[in-house]
């Protein structure tokens, strides 16, 4: 594979531990004819070999103890840039303890899915603290989040309706809306004009709309004002995915119904993730009783999977608890999600149209995404490359995470790294 001429290809010294097994060390790939002896598989065998034998694969990096501002790794020290821990709440002595008093209470699991003998009196506790934080009649929660999406579109919508879906909405929305067989049309990045010109075309059935709070690959919002006021005009119905801004927009963290001053009524459907802001596992869908009531029985990974275990519902209703009473962290939040944007600009990086904690860096190539990746992990700072599939061909990127953990010595930190790339 030839790579682009570039800054980034002075050799990084150190290997990388070798997450596939020696497969590549010992020159082997899947024998032909071999379940996995497929185009895309054969492409993707081909850039993981390319990565390993250039020593800029970093992915999968194993932390050796929880996550945080500062992680170890192979036993080095190294900033953490790239988590999800938006509020700095992994390892809260509050959050810590419920969990491990759920275990102690509950155990481990919970030996059945939730429509059966899977639900206890914590997961009940936790979807009404979701719903009263979130300003619902109702929560209902699921194993993961996106789970949460498979749920909902196709339990409420058919063959016979639309989706109507944003151009950079998440694979679990893309996916849901395939098992829906549903007519899907995706509408160019929140673009008014595009999405009331499909709206104002009006075939039989039913039509949702479905945005993101928001985006976790470019860190910008949805326009919610507008979106509701279009949705209503047309009778539309309208789904939410709050996965990167629960717990984030808002001043007291509750989305970015908060964050624009409109009532969380005026959407039919909020999903999110209890992994991210809220450091636990698992998500969500809050709306009104009869929704949450319908989903119980018709959505299939509550009726299938297994339950929340007992920690990660402790930890999540705990979390709720807190955020409630350090409000702060959300100005925290915001003010070192803009030191770092701000000085990346500064720098001359490309940050797109980023204007929360998830702060991407555009570099174009994916091959130039993974060796500035490399290179920062060799000056002790650990991001995440974004390469196709889950951006564009052209279009890869770092993407970095403001926490409210990081300070602004952090920040500068990280950002006299990339000052010497």
């Amino acid at each position: 594979m030839t790579l682009p001429r570039s800054k980034f290809e002075e050799p990084v010294l150190g290997r990388l531990r070798d997450p596939f097994g020696g497969l590549f060390a010992d020159q082997q790939v899947p024998p032909r004819e071999s379940l996995v002896d497929t185009p895309s598989a054969r492409a993707w065998f081909e850039l993981l070999r390319w990565g390993y034998e250039n020593d800029l694969y970093t992915y999968q990096p194993p932390l050796e103890g929880r996550s945080g501002v500062r992680v170890r790794v192979d036993g080095e020290w190294l900033l953490m840039l790239s988590s999800y821990d938006y509020l700095g709440f992994i390892g809260h002595p509050r959050i810590t303890q419920a969990a491990v008093a759920a275990v102690r209470e509950y155990g481990t699991g919970t030996g059945g899915v939730r429509l059966l003998t899977g639900t206890t009196d914590l997961h009940l506790e936790l979807e009404r603290e979701l719903a009263n934080f979130k300003g619902t009649e109702a929560a209902i929660t699921f194993s993961t989040g996106y789970g949460a999406n498979l749920a909902v579109i196709p339990a409420l919508i058919g063959p016979r309706d639309r989706v109507l879906v944003d151009a950079k909405a998440h694979r679990s929305i893309i996916d849901a809306c395939r098992l829906s067989r549903a007519s899907v049309h995706r509408f160019e990045h929140n673009d008014m004009t595009a999405l009331e010109k499909l709206l104002s075309a009006q075939p039989g059935g039913r039509t949702l709309v479905v945005v993101e709070g928001i985006y976790s690959m470019d860190g910008d919002t949805t326009p919610l004002p507008a979106v509701v006021a279009l949705k209503e005009r047309y009778g539309a119905f309208l789904m939410v995915d709050e996965a990167h801004s629960f717990g984030v927009l808002g001043d007291c963290g509750r989305g970015v119904d908060e964050h624009f001053g409109v009532p969380a009524g005026a959407v039919d459907v909020w999903t999110g993730s209890l992994s991210k802001a809220i450091p636990s596992n698992g998500g969500f869908v809050t709306g009104s009783q009869e929704l949450v009531t319908y989903l119980q029985h018709a959505g299939a990974p509550f009726v299938f999977s297994s339950a929340l275990c007992p920690a990660a519902a402790a930890a999540a209703r705990e979390a709720l608890r807190v955020l409630r009473a350090e409000p702060e962290r959300l100005g925290i939040l915001r003010e070192i999600g803009r030191r770092l944007r701000a000085g990346l600009q500064a720098l001359g990086y490309d940050i797109g149209q980023s204007e929360s904690c998830v702060v991407p860096v555009l570099l174009g190539e994916d091959e130039v995404a993974y060796q500035v990746a490399r290179r920062l992990r060799s000056f002790g700072v650990l991001v995440t490359a974004i390469v196709r599939p889950a951006v564009p061909l052209g279009a890869a990127r770092l993407r970095l995470c403001a926490t409210a953990g990081h300070s602004a010595a952090d920040i500068d930190e990280a950002l006299g790294a990339f000052a010497a790339l």
